[in-house]
C-alpha cells in the first residue's frame, strides 16, 4: 500500500468515527481517543468544559491568519488563589503533528477527571493551548494530510510559515530558511504570524508565574531543551536537563519507551526561532522543554488512530512526572 492509499484510509476512518459519534448525547467530559478531532470540535470541547466546571476558564487569545479562534484552557483547583505558579502547555504549531493536540487534549481530560492528578493543581495553574495553528491543523484534515505551516500567503504560489522558526529570538539564524516556499521557512520577519503572536502574547501574561512550558511535537521520542540555535548550553543546563530526565525516567520506567535527551542543537538539530528558546530567554521560564512523541505510520507523521489512546497515556505519564518536579522545584 503506497503513502497515498494509507492516507485516504485513514481519512475513510475519521469520517467512519465521527458519523457513528455524531449526534451522539456529549458531555463535557466524554471525549474520546480512537480518532483525531478536528479543530472546531476541540474549541467545543472546550467551551463545554467551561460551562461544566467551575475551575475552568476558556480564552480566545487571537485568531488565525483564516480567523479561526485560537483558544486557551486554564485549570485552577477553584480556590481563587491568583498569584500561584503555573505552567503552559502547547501543540500543534506544525500543523501536521495530529498526536500532539491529542496528547494535550488527554492532559486536560486527565486534570479534570482523575482525582490523583487534579491534586497536582493544589499548588499549580495549567494552561493549555491545544492548538495553536488552527489554519494547518484543519488543512491537513481536509486538503493535505502532511502540510507543516501555517496558511498565511506569502510570494505567489508559496503559502505558510514554520511558526517553530517565528519567534524573535536568534530568528532567521541556522536551521531557518529564508525561502518561502521551503517547509522551514521562518517568515518575512519574527512574528510575522498571527499565530505566534497570539502564544506570545498568552504566555506573557502569566511570565511572572510561569515556571515551566511545554511545547508538544512529532515525532522522534525527544525531550529537548535550549538552545536551538547554538550547541552551547545555558547556564541552567543542568536544571533543565533534571526537569526531562525525570520525564523520560518515568516513561522508560512504566512502558520501556525509550526518550533521549538533550539540547535541540546537540541531540537533533540546530533550529533558530523556536518557541522553547523565546520562552525561556525572553520571558524568563526556567524550564522549557520541547517533547517529540513517538510516531507511526509510513511517514511517522500519521499514527494510525488505533494507537491513539495508547499514545496519550504514555506521553502523559513522563508529563505529569516532569510538572510534578516543576512543583516541588518552584513550590
Amino acid at each position: 500500500m503506497d503513502l497515498e492509499d494509507v492516507l485516504n484510509e485513514e481519512r475513510q476512518y475519521q469520517l467512519k468515527m465521527k458519523s457513528m459519534q455524531w449526534g451522539r448525547s456529549m458531555n463535557s467530559d466524554d471525549i474520546s481517543f480512537d480518532r483525531y478531532y478536528e479543530h472546531d470540535e476541540i474549541n467545543k470541547y472546550l467551551d463545554r468544559l467551561a460551562s461544566s466546571h467551575k475551575n475552568v476558564e476558556v480564552k480566545v487569545i487571537g485568531k488565525s491568519y483564516e480567523g479561526r479562534d485560537i483558544k486557551v484552557i486554564k485549570i485552577t483547583n477553584g480556590d481563587g488563589i491568583k498569584k500561584k505558579n503555573s505552567i503552559f502547555i502547547d501543540a500543534g504549531i506544525h500543523a501536521r503533528e495530529w498526536i500532539a493536540p491529542a496528547t494535550a487534549l488527554y492532559i486536560v481530560q486527565q486534570l479534570l477527571n482523575d482525582e490523583s492528578t487534579a491534586r497536582i493543581l493544589n499548588n499549580l495553574d495549567i494552561i493549555v493551548n491545544p492548538v495553536v495553528n488552527p489554519d494547518g491543523y484543519q488543512y491537513t484534515h481536509k486538503k493535505e494530510r502532511l502540510w507543516r505551516k501555517t496558511r498565511s500567503k506569502n510570494i505567489p504560489g508559496c503559502i505558510g510559515t514554520d511558526g517553530n522558526r517565528n519567534f524573535d529570538f536568534h530568528w532567521g539564524e541556522v536551521g531557518a530558511s529564508p525561502v518561502p516556499c521551503m517547509e522551514t521557512y521562518r517568515g518575512s520577519k519574527a512574528f510575522s504570524e498571527k499565530e505566534t503572536q497570539a502564544l506570545r502574547d498568552a504566555v506573557d501574561e502569566i511570565k511572572d508565574t510561569c515556571k515551566f512550558y511545554l511545547t508538544l511535537h512529532s515525532y522522534g521520542n525527544y525531550m529537548l531543551y535550549p538552545w536551538g540555535y547554538t550547541s552551547k548550553l545555558p547556564d541552567t543546563w543542568k536544571d533543565l536537563d533534571y526537569i526531562a530526565q525525570i520525564g523520560a525516567s518515568a516513561i522508560k520506567n512504566a512502558t520501556g519507551t525509550t526518550y533521549t535527551v538533550g539540547s535541540s542543537t546537540n541531540v537533533l538539530y540546530a533550529a533558530a526561532g523556536g518557541s522553547d528558546d523565546y520562552m525561556f530567554a525572553i520571558f524568563n521560564v526556567p524550564i522549557s522543554i520541547t517533547m517529540e512523541l513517538p510516531g507511526g505510520g509510513q511517514n511517522g507523521f500519521d499514527m494510525p488512530a488505533s494507537k491513539i489512546d495508547d499514545t496519550v497515556k504514555e506521553s502523559a505519564i513522563g508529563i505529569f512526572a516532569m510538572i510534578e518536579a516543576v512543583g516541588q522545584k518552584y513550590n
